[in-house]
């Protein structure tokens, strides 16, 4: 188990949020399915997961040119996944905080 690493907060996220309420992102680990995703999310949260769509983004190159030199590098790869709800279900991660 524990194959979702965080849930996607973003400003791009919300924005889909909002137009469609039952949807949420999640980053998750590469290597998870999405049967797994859905058991997880819907023992975590306690909702009923109707579909999941997964997505998996690749690490970019990066460089930049500082005072000591140009210096490269590389972000990590991810995978994402969008999970739709139940009509009516909602999660609230702001919750426990």
């Amino acid at each position: 188990m524990g194959c979702i690493i965080k849930p996607l907060v973003t400003e791009k996220m919300n924005a889909a949020t909002e137009k469609l309420s039952n949807r949420f992102g999640f980053v998750v680990l590469p290597q998870a399915s999405k049967l797994e995703i859905k058991k997880e999310i819907e023992e975590l949260y306690n909702v009923t997961v109707l579909d999941v769509n997964t997505i998996n983004y690749m690490g970019k190159s990066k460089s930049r040119y500082t005072r000591k030199g140009y210096t490269k590098g590389r972000t990590n790869a991810f995978k994402k996944a969008i999970v739709t709800l139940k009509e009516g279900e909602t999660i609230d991660f702001y919750s426990n905080i």
